[in-house]
């Protein structure tokens, strides 16, 4: 492949978004709230608790309600989950997740729409992005998408 300088121009485009992201308040929250959470010797614990449940959980699946633990472990793996997902620290961490996730499709659409306004670009719910066609679902713009 030949190196043109809209090439480099693009890969230094490149870099500098990259460096804007990992210089954003999102990501040094997401960072912050990650090393709080793996130094956060009760959670760590409660996620390794909540872990072995639902290996066993996989295993029961596979024969669902005709597993003689089925109703158990899928009880267990509830309350461990509800456990969990109560803690300060998981908290936390999952809605820093969730804000760098914005971000970070923000920017993928930004960049999708500058390319085409018909590209499909996935928002990270799979509930909108089956409703959304973008325009590309070639119907005629029968789903009201307009294409």
């Amino acid at each position: 492949m030949l190196v043109t300088m809209s090439t480099l121009e693009l890969m230094e485009e490149t870099d500098a978004l990259s460096q804007a992201i990992l210089l954003s308040e999102p990501f040094s929250e997401y960072k912050r709230a990650k090393n709080e959470l793996q130094e956060d010797k009760e959670a760590q614990e409660c996620i390794r608790r909540f872990n072995a449940v639902k290996e066993q959980y996989e295993d029961v699946q596979r024969f669902g309600k005709y597993h003689p633990d089925y109703k158990r472990i899928s009880t267990e793996i509830r309350e461990r989950k509800r456990e969990m997902d109560v803690m300060p620290t998981v908290v936390a961490f999952k809605k820093a997740e969730r804000e760098l996730e914005s971000l970070l499709n923000e920017v993928s659409e930004i960049i999708a729409r500058a390319v085409s306004p018909t590209i499909k670009v996935p928002t990270g719910n799979p509930f909108f992005d089956s409703m959304s066609c973008s325009g590309g679902c070639g119907s005629g713009g029968s789903c009201s998408c307009g294409g």
